[in-house]
């Protein structure tokens, strides 16, 4: 893990994405304002090259189970907010997998008000 960590660190190092470890488990928390347009669940165009990075990394470490996390404000509606959510994670796990990570390593989960964006959540983040 503390290979992978550094990896990842480095690779997405200036590119807005937050790396925070917790034992065995690495977050990278991903800001809303540099994946997802407001209300949209259509990666942010720039963002590409950084899930490019982080594909590079899952790569390498081919046995990672990753947990692709969706979030929203709690602007909306409750049943809204769900579903954009968890469209928001399957916009991430989609273009990873089709960087050709297996998809039998996603799990894929959206928060919805459950769990709103703070500032630093707005969005979603991946944790293995």
């Amino acid at each position: 893990m503390d290979r992978q960590e550094a990896q990842l660190r480095k690779q997405l190092r200036d590119t807005g994405v937050s790396v925070e470890r917790n034992g065995d488990n690495i977050n990278l928390i991903m800001p809303g304002n540099i994946t997802f347009p407001t209300n949209q669940s259509d990666l942010k165009a720039d963002f590409n090259k950084v899930l490019d990075s982080i594909a590079i990394v899952l790569e390498e470490f081919e046995k990672t189970v990753i947990v692709v996390a969706g979030f929203t404000d709690s602007t909306g509606s409750e049943s809204y907010n769900q579903a954009l959510s968890e469209r928001r994670a399957e916009s991430v796990a989609s273009y990873l997998k089709g960087k050709d990570i297996l998809a039998a390593r996603f799990e894929v989960v959206g928060f919805g008000e459950s769990n709103p964006a703070s500032g630093r959540h707005s969005c979603g983040g991946l944790g293995w």
